[in-house]
């Protein structure tokens, strides 16, 4: 039974404090070369490599095996922790290279100038298989839903016909709101003529003046 872990590989590149690049590589990769070099799988600018292309980084049965450039400096973090140096008991040295290895949960940030790459296991752990026969099926379906609202609309959507019962609910409905304001202002019962008595009781403004039909004023 292998023991060999799934997960994947993750890198970033750091300027000082600013983020520049991101590479993240699938569990299907065992090894990862650098090299200043856009083609390379990791294209690495600013550090000093031994040898172009550079075997950065490979997998081994507990996770993967960093190998350092020789003028880094290292730091390590475990799951969320401060990064703190490197115990001299956990880096592998042979034939004048150095390599330490890179356990889940753990973070390396190698670091050379202003340059730092931080390197970590990949929260990826397995490759996305191809769609299954079900996934078709599901797909059909929800494009089936898909295509179908605009077809719903078009049968239930409007028509002259709904279009005039809806204007007529809105009438009714502005009539009802216009009488029961009227109502509450005191305002529905309808005017009545005035008697004989209530217009003899009523005055006008003044006295009557007799004018004569032809008068002058100087």
């Amino acid at each position: 039974m292998s023991t060999k872990p799934s997960g994947g590989l993750y890198c970033e590149l750091y300027w000082g404090t600013n983020l520049s690049e991101a590479w993240s590589y699938g569990p299907e990769q065992d090894q990862v070369h650098a090299a200043p070099d856009e083609k390379a799988a990791l294209p690495l600018y600013g550090f000093t490599l031994p040898e172009e292309p550079f075997l950065l980084a490979e997998r081994t049965e507990r996770g993967w095996r960093i190998h350092l450039p020789p003028a880094v400096s290292t730091l390590r973090r475990v799951r969320g922790d401060a990064f703190g140096s490197v115990p001299e008991t956990d880096l592998r040295r042979q034939d004048g290279r150095t390599s330490v290895e890179l356990s889940e949960g753990t973070t390396l940030r190698l670091t050379e100038g202003q340059l730092h790459l931080v390197v970590q296991s990949s929260v990826v752990k397995e490759r996305v298989g191809r769609l299954q026969l079900k996934d078709f099926g599901w797909l059909m379906v929800v494009s089936a839903l898909f295509l179908s609202l605009p077809v719903g609309f078009l049968i239930a959507g409007p028509t002259p016909e709904r279009a005039a019962e809806s204007n007529a609910r809105a009438l009714k409905a502005a009539a009802e709101q216009e009488a029961a304001r009227r109502k509450a202002m005191g305002l529905n019962t309808p005017l009545r003529p005035l008697t004989d008595d209530e217009r003899a009781q009523q005055t006008d403004a003044g006295t009557d003046i007799h004018v004569p039909g032809f008068f002058r004023v100087r």
